[in-house]
């Protein structure tokens, strides 16, 4: 090797053919380096493996299997534990997946001797009971029904008129759904409020013979509150809303409803307040649906949370039911019921929503 009058070449020279000596050393040894190095790598490669921290996508039947006292907690490299807690996850799917399947060709084999379904275990199942669940045989509730204020509804005396309006200049998102909402529910009018107070439009909607009162309200040019209020005597309930879809956000939506009056269903109104609520929500709907259009209106109440949904369905054959959703769908929380028409400053609430200002539970 010629010697440069530069320092730095010599040096870069001298290091890269030192390289070349140490690559020739351990690739080019023949087959008597590989026998000697081989029993030295190969339980390096299955130690690695069996901690999970080869990069490499293929894993031995050593990998998959953890030691029982083994804690992903205690790997102090962040990129080594994500990737031992993902294998983790995907052991556990595989487990739970052939564990199903195996349950299932046990069942199919047994056939009518196979042993029921256990039932799951859910937040709704597991609640305690409330002590205010609604009796249907109890003389009680029959009496308050047929003298409270939607008694008239029930006997078929008076068909629902209802009028849908808006807080001081809405933006479009809530024009929108006040709009979608007039073609699910019949006969309603949407009319803008124009800076008028609820105090002075309620009077003039029982004079042109409204029912109810549907005010949609919004926060950052997005609805989050609903006030239903029963005309003319109430009561008001007032919701929070939330998690609104209209029918241009709704994926794989149906053809834009008809104008056929739509079946109602409401799930879980059992107790006292849930049994008044259901109530207001019954009487927005006519009492004759035509069943010919199959367009349902679902009001879901489930852990205080009421879920509305709108769809059309059609029988496939005797045990399947195709739905399609029309939209728009929304979330209610109810915040207070107060009796009779509207009035924040004077008004008499029967149940109002408290929060504990400790743990930021309801009271």
């Amino acid at each position: 090797m010629t010697r440069v009058k530069d320092g730095k070449h010599f040096r870069f020279r001298t290091a890269a053919n030192n390289m070349a000596k140490a690559g020739e050393k351990s690739g080019g040894g023949g087959k008597r380096g590989l026998k000697r190095k081989a029993p030295a790598e190969e339980p390096q490669e299955t130690a690695v493996a069996s901690d999970g921290t080869a990069e490499s996508g293929v894993q031995s039947a050593k990998a998959a299997a953890f030691p029982p006292g083994f804690s992903i907690s205690e790997i102090k490299n962040k990129q080594r534990r994500h990737l031992m807690f993902t294998r983790w996850k995907q052991q556990q799917r595989k487990e739970k997946l052939a564990a199903k399947k195996k349950l299932k060709r046990e069942r199919e084999a047994l056939g009518d001797k196979a042993p029921p379904k256990p039932v799951p275990k859910t937040i709704d199942n597991q609640r305690v009971y409330d002590e205010t669940t609604v009796d249907p045989n109890d003389e009680e509730v029959a009496y308050d029904e047929a003298t409270d204020e939607f008694a008239s509804y029930f006997n078929r005396q008076t068909s629902p008129k209802i009028l849908i309006t808006t807080s001081d200049r809405p933006h479009g998102r809530t024009v929108r759904l006040c709009e979608q909402l007039s073609t699910v529910i019949p006969d309603s009018h949407v009319y803008y409020r124009r800076g008028l107070a609820l105090k002075k439009i309620i009077p003039q909607c029982i004079a042109r013979d409204f029912t109810d009162l549907i005010v949609i309200n919004e926060d950052r040019k997005t609805p989050n509150g609903l006030i239903l209020s029963h005309l003319p005597n109430g009561p008001t309930a007032h919701f929070k809303m939330s998690s609104v879809r209209l029918r241009k956000e709704i994926k794989r939506r149906g053809k834009d409803p008809t104008e056929h009056v739509p079946e109602i269903i409401l799930n879980n109104f059992t107790t006292r307040l849930g049994h008044s609520i259901g109530r207001m929500f019954a009487s927005l709907f006519p009492h004759n649906p035509q069943f010919i259009g199959r367009q349902v209106a679902t009001f879901h109440n489930q852990r205080d949370y009421i879920f509305f949904r709108f769809h059309r369905y059609i029988f496939k054959s005797e045990k399947k039911v195709g739905i399609q959703e029309l939209g728009p769908r929304f979330t209610l929380k109810l915040r207070s019921l107060q009796k009779g028409t509207f009035d924040s400053k004077y008004g008499e609430y029967e149940w109002v929503h408290k929060v504990c200002a400790y743990c930021s539970k309801a009271i």
